[in-house]
Formats: structure tokens, sequence, C-alpha cells
């Protein structure tokens, strides 16, 4: 039998990197990990194809579910929750964007999320969904900048 060991390594703070403190977002992680669930959903729907269905929506084969159609709220929704961020919060989101798609780079946090503050000119909701990866986006931007979110809640209970 072979013998095991414990390896005791040393305590790293992951708020160091890039040889100085890492962003602090004002966003929750609860938050933009529901934000980026939400748009996910939204951004994964199509036109409507079955405009005159009436039937139950088994026998579509659920195609109804995946349209987007004129009373879902859901893209809405999405709307009033960036909306109802605070200016510093929508530049953060606009900024994780940038940094996402690779027109910022993470050392330039506190430059980009000013920029997205200087430059807005419509309504940042407009702006976000506006973006057709918005979702990937924002999960990119959070991975290069090192911060971690929660995974949703897999029966769909996750934060509110």
């Amino acid at each position: 039998m072979g013998t095991s060991a414990v390896v005791i390594l040393p305590l790293i703070d992951v708020r160091l990197q890039w040889g100085k403190a890492m962003p602090t977002l004002s966003i929750s992680s609860d938050d933009l990990s529901e934000l980026i669930l939400r748009v996910r959903g939204v951004q994964g729907r199509e036109g409507v194809v079955d405009p005159d269905s009436g039937s139950n929506p088994f026998d579509d084969n659920m195609i109804d579910a995946l349209q987007e159609t004129p009373g879902d709220l859901s893209r809405g929704e999405i709307a009033v929750a960036i909306r109802d961020l605070d200016d510093r919060q929508q530049a953060e989101l606009v900024a994780l964007v940038w940094i996402g798609r690779g027109d910022a780079e993470p050392e330039e946090w506190e430059q980009t999320v000013q920029l997205a503050v200087e430059r807005r000119d419509a309504p940042t909701s407009k702006y976000l969904l506006s973006q057709p990866l918005l979702a990937d986006y924002l999960a990119e931007g959070l991975e290069r900048l090192g911060v971690s979110i929660p995974a949703p809640a897999a029966n769909g209970a996750g934060p509110k």
C-alpha cells in the first residue's frame, strides 16, 4: 500500500493580478449570473415561425417556446433590470462587454468604465441588447478580469 501525504499550499491573495489589485465590481456576482442567464435565454430565440399556432404546444413540438412573440416580456424585463442599475453599474456592464470582445484590456478597467460613462449617448439597455453576443461578451469579460460567478441553479430558482 502506498502512503498518502498532505500537501499544504501557501495562501495566495486572489485579489492581486497584474501586480495590482483586481477591479472591484459594484454589481453582485449573483446579479451578473442571473443577467447572463436571462440574456442567453432571450438571445437564443428567433422570430415568429408559427404565427397561427392555436393548438397544444406538445402537438407543435414546443417550437413556439423559442420564438420571440410580441407578448413576450423577457427582453423588456432585461432592459428594465439594466435601467434599474445606477450609472456606475451600467458603465461596468458596457466595460465588461468591451473587455469581453477584446476592445479593452483588463488592466484598463477603470479607464474603460470611465470611457463608457463618457460615451453614453443612448439608453445603456438599448446598446447592450443590440449586441448579438451580449451574454458571451459579459462572461468573457468577467473571465478576463478573473471574476468568477456562480452557476445558475438547475431548477431555474437562481438569484433574483
